[in-house]
């Protein structure tokens, strides 16, 4: 497996219908007119995955007052995703991509680096789509710590 096309600002945002953390469907058409932050990340209950989303909910009412509405993206089965949700009181849907066809379209599944070494999976990533669908923003390798911070600041809400 190679590096992952990226997505770059202009762009269509690929289109999904996931299953969600309630085993409800979340489609990317049923945000349209809103901003969405959509985030990719590797695993449901690891530190840095737990630290990114509490930041997210934590910083969710001020991301919301600004028109944006916030999404999480992993491999994790949408049991797995109920119980993060549940665990951690993330107020804001998390979908279930287990065959990572929609992380793969965003440029969000491939080959990384960790540790050293070159492997295969999800690659921590951020993107902010504008009302009509476009990406406005494709933050590739953002860190699990401090990420929704230099975001807030990025869009100006700090």
């Amino acid at each position: 497996m190679t590096a992952p096309d990226r997505l770059s600002p202009g762009d269509p945002a690929p289109e999904f219908t996931l299953p969600t953390d309630t085993g409800d469907q979340l489609t990317l058409a049923d945000l349209r007119g809103r901003k969405v932050v959509l985030y990719a990340y590797p695993a449901a209950m690891t530190p840095g995955c737990t630290k990114q989303a509490c930041d997210f909910r934590d910083s969710l009412a001020s991301l919301q007052a600004a028109g944006y509405e916030v999404v999480g993206i992993s491999p994790d089965k949408p049991e797995k995703l109920a119980k993060f949700r549940d665990r951690d009181a993330i107020t804001f849907p998390l979908v279930s991509d287990v065959d990572k066809a929609v992380l793969t379209a965003y440029g969000a599944y491939g080959e990384k680096q960790m540790y050293g070494k070159t492997v295969t999976g999800v690659i921590r990533s951020t993107f902010v789509i504008d009302a009509d669908g476009k990406i406005e923003r494709a933050l590739y390798n953002v860190k699990a710590t401090g990420h929704v911070a230099k975001l807030r600041r990025d869009l100006g809400l700090d």
